[in-house]
């Protein structure tokens, strides 16, 4: 008997199509309105799944999935309150345009009105942090609805695409396989903007090229921007974050707009002209007092070459088309000295990632304060995927990685993460251990939330004792190879830099997931 003949389920005819659609991993924290799916999963045996025990991790592990495979994996959620946890890391993944699809469970369409405990507005919820919501309405259709939802995700640019299950649409009989569903292509090269970027470029003006997204992801891609950039003496950045970058020894580095907001005006003071590449223009994380919220420079010529829904590397080949540049021979960086023994500082703690990194190693950054000092230092380290923080929403780094290490399975995953965020999702380590994933998450140990005390100085504070204690991690301190250990991963305490770079090395070689804790 074929799948078309025998009497599916609406849970198991989304399985199925999902799948015909090249979905292969399913995150997931399912509750009671779930249970039909988590019978069609184990049923069907066609999607790897992967627990985590929050909705956080869920949500940030296909993150890190889809932007190592390619492809979205789906997530599963329970009600408007699961949906709610796992809020922070959707909107993270729809900041990078990376595609996610969700399925929310609901409660069933008949028992909707009597305002059960757990009732809310799973809609609603979705909504701030997707850009595609649909609630189902018949088993027949289900399908159909999915696989609209999946073409959505994989459009460009990538979505979140979150579709509500009631429960009885999914275990009530009459599900139908629903065909696969062409995604949106990238919008066509806008030809009025290509020559006006030819002009800025061969003009006398300060011109500066902000590229993300695709472009920051295709090696070919980065060589032609090389390319263009030394022919026209134009200079090259990248957004503050970017979903991925493939960066390291023999690619071009493209330098990020710098995070604090002084530092950041002053890098883009100088240019006249700017031309964007799947990038908006760069706005500031915060307003502040007496500074402005768009930081390129008022009287800054925007060309926008390719917007976020563009095809930024054809567009990169039509400019240096039209300019005569050839790809470019990067030119590798330096790497800081090896560190010397002694106590682990942000110059140090950089040296030590630095020379520690391995082969095509994939790195996700939610070093918040340490990146400043971290990311430059790694521009001549080993080739790597680099994964950043994309929408500012902390608490994604362990999942990242996570879901990272699922995407890419062969290659290891080295997490560099804050230690006030990693307590966000700590959970992601029982994940880590469970799946059996090379992960090595090193803990930068400051006891602080250091970002915040700069801001507090960013907005005219004076802070005193009472405001530094809120934003202090050291009474009492946590201890993070504990925490570790008792969710099944291996871990050490490290207080001297050769030790942690040394650490790095011996735990990237190893299968299975250990934690550092680098003690600053």
């Amino acid at each position: 008997m074929t799948v078309e003949d025998k009497n599916m389920n609406g849970a198991e005819s989304v399985v199925r199509s999902l799948h015909a659609g090249g979905v292969e991993v399913c995150f997931a924290n399912p509750g009671t309105s779930e249970m039909q799916f988590v019978d069609a999963l184990d049923r069907t045996k066609l999607m790897h799944c992967v627990l985590g025990l929050f909705e956080g991790v869920v949500t940030g592990a296909a993150d890190g999935y889809a932007r190592m495979a390619g492809k979205p994996a789906v997530t599963l959620l329970h009600l408007a309150p699961g949906l709610a946890n796992a809020g922070a890391n959707m909107h993270n993944a729809r900041k990078g345009r990376v595609p996610m699809v969700n399925i929310v469970g609901d409660h069933a369409l008949r028992h909707q009105q009597y305002d059960a405990p757990l009732s809310g507005d799973v809609e609603g919820a979705a909504a701030p942090f997707s850009d595609w919501v649909r609630s189902a309405g018949s088993a027949e259709s289900f399908a159909a609805d999915a696989m609209e939802a999946l073409a959505a995700a994989r459009g460009k640019p990538g979505r979140v695409a979150t579709l509500v299950a009631p429960a009885d649409i999914g275990w009530d009989e009459g599900g139908v396989m629903a065909d696969v569903i062409e995604p949106e292509g990238p919008a066509p090269l806008d030809e009025t903007a290509l020559s006006q970027a030819v002009r800025a470029l061969e003009g006398d003006e300060n011109t500066v090229i902000l590229a993300g997204n695709s472009v920051l992801e295709d090696i070919a891609a980065l060589a032609l921007l090389q390319g263009i950039s030394e022919r026209s003496g134009a200079r090259v950045l990248a957004p503050v974050s970017s979903r991925r970058t493939e960066r390291g020894r023999g690619r071009f580095e493209v330098p990020k707009i710098p995070y604090p907001i002084n530092e950041a005006l002053e890098c883009l003071r100088p240019f006249t002209r700017a031309i964007l590449i799947e990038t908006p223009p760069p706005v500031a994380f915060f307003a502040y007092p007496g500074k402005p919220s768009l930081v390129l420079p008022e009287n800054c010529e925007i060309i926008r070459l390719a917007g976020l829904d563009g095809d930024g590397p054809a567009a990169i080949a039509a400019l240096a088309d039209r300019i005569g540049a050839r790809p470019g021979r990067p030119v590798d960086g330096p790497l800081p000295p090896a560190p010397q023994p002694g106590a682990i500082t942000r110059e140090t703690l950089a040296a030590a990632i630095a020379n520690a990194l391995p082969e095509s190693a994939i790195v996700t950054d939610e070093m918040v304060t340490a990146g400043g000092h971290v990311y430059p230092a790694a521009a001549g380290a080993a080739p790597t995927s680099w994964l950043a923080l994309t929408g500012g929403s902390i608490g994604i780094g362990l999942p990242l990685a996570t879901g990272a290490a699922l995407g890419a399975p062969d290659r290891p995953v080295i997490a560099c993460q804050a230690d006030g965020s990693a307590m966000y999702t700590i959970q992601a380590l029982w994940t880590q251990a469970r799946e059996g994933l090379n992960v090595t998450n090193v803990i930068f140990a400051n006891r602080s939330y250091e970002i915040l005390k700069g801001e507090l100085r960013n907005v005219g504070a004076n802070p005193g004792p009472d405001a530094l204690n809120m934003l202090d991690l050291d009474r009492p301190e946590l201890d993070f190879v504990s925490l570790a250990r008792g969710m099944g991963v291996s871990g050490r305490r490290v207080e001297d830099t050769r030790e942690l770079q040394r650490a790095i090395e011996d735990a990237a070689r190893e299968p299975g997931p250990f934690l550092i804790e680098a003690v600053m």
